[in-house]
């Protein structure tokens, strides 16, 4: 039973030492995992850190080779039992990209913990989350410029105490621009679209999906439909009849794996709605976005408030066009005129690159050894700790 099977995963978790499980990495799904597997790679084998892994995926990362004994795995499925795992959780430091920590049924622990938030999107905060989403995090792993200005105004308009706000970046940003390198896109006389918009009601596959892909392929263009992981658990109906729509057009593939770059690589432009991932698309790959001007996802209706344009707002001016939805028949004429400024592009993305993000290049070592810093900080290193953390850094790094 899974009940039971997650019962002796939390007994494990309670018997480690208080050493053991200083640092608590928590992935709600395993597109969470994602995003936190480079920073957990570098604290167990660059940093010799001892690091648990709490999942309520269905599986458990299994410690590789290289981690050996450092990485401590365990499930904890959603339910009652999760529940109380947070509210007891006994730790120095938990990471997690998990939003609205304590404003729903996850809260902060009744022990001192410290909750350190690593973005996995380089939108904004202000405009497709609640309103106090971050308002419960002691620390606040930000991608770029942009994420700080946002939780200080906040910060400044609320009377929020400030938080600890560390300028990370986007690893996945930064895999994006070593794939580019490695694989560039040879020119073949065809032109690939990935689709890849963001989910709910009013994104393109809802809105407009089916007669977008038709007048794409019809014109001679590939598609590689890439849905929201949300869009195929919310609506999976819609996926399938798309798919089968268009299944038997040769031009025409569907991938189910966000986490995947193959479609990334294989594309010449990506045509979303409102989703954030237009950014690491266009900086990481240099390849420009057709944005289609279907209605804005807004969780927070007060976004106005902070007087700062939210980032899906500006990246629509800066990374593409806008496609207006009376003209989604044109799409294939919108794409071409794109595709014929791809040489500019991609030196106007390289610069937007370097303006938006931090640490381009070594994001993970940087937020890696600042989660250890915390946690030393954490566990009270003063004059013991320090001499500790002195012995980790000459026996452990390399």
């Amino acid at each position: 039973m899974k009940i039971w099977e997650d019962w002796k995963s939390y007994r494990a978790f309670q018997k480690l030492p208080p050493r053991d499980r200083g640092i608590v990495f928590y992935s709600e799904t395993y597109q969470d995992w994602h995003h936190l597997q480079p920073l957990i790679d570098f604290l167990i084998e660059r940093l010799s850190r001892t690091v648990c892994h709490v999942t309520s995926e269905q599986t458990v990362p299994v410690p590789s080779a290289a981690t050996g004994t450092r990485l401590r795995a365990f499930r904890i499925r959603s339910g009652a039992l999760r529940t109380w795992f947070f509210q007891t959780l006994k730790a120095d430091v938990m990471v997690l990209t998990m939003l609205d920590l304590q404003n729903f049924q996850l809260k902060r622990s009744v022990h001192p913990v410290r909750y350190v938030y690593v973005f996995h999107s380089m939108g904004s905060t202000h405009l497709v989350d609640h309103e106090n989403s971050y308002d419960h995090y002691d620390d606040l792993f930000c991608t770029g410029p942009h994420h700080i200005a946002e939780i200080r105004r906040r910060e400044e308009l609320k009377g929020l105490a400030p938080k600890h706000l560390f300028a990370y970046g986007y690893p996945r940003l930064e895999r994006l621009v070593e794939l580019a390198a490695d694989h560039p896109r040879e020119p073949s006389g065809t032109v690939t679209a990935l689709l890849a918009p963001t989910w709910g009601e009013h994104s393109i596959l809802h809105v407009c999906g089916e007669p977008l892909i038709a007048a794409l392929l019809d014109a001679g263009i590939h598609v590689i439909l890439r849905p929201h992981y949300q869009t195929a658990r919310l609506a999976p109906r819609l996926v399938e009849r798309l798919v089968k729509r268009f299944a038997s057009d040769p031009r025409f593939s569907h991938v189910d794996r966000m986490e995947e770059s193959a479609s990334l690589l294989e594309s010449d432009l990506l045509i979303c709605d409102w989703s954030a991932m237009a950014i690491e698309y266009a900086l990481g790959l240099g390849k420009p976005v057709l944005f289609v001007d279907v209605p804005p996802r807004v969780r927070n209706p007060k976004y106005a408030e902070l007087g700062l344009e939210p980032m899906e707002m500006r990246i629509r001016r800066e990374l593409g066009t806008v496609l207006p939805l009376d003209r989604v028949a044109d799409a294939p004429q919108f794409a071409a005129e794109l595709l014929r400024g791809a040489a500019e592009f991609r030196k106007h993305s390289a610069a937007l690159r370097d303006a938006w993000a931090f640490n381009v290049g070594r994001s993970v070592e940087v937020g890696a050894r600042e989660i250890a810093r915390i946690a030393d900080e954490r566990a009270g290193a003063g004059a013991s700790g320090a001499a500790l953390h002195a012995g980790r850094r000459a026996g452990g790094e390399k």
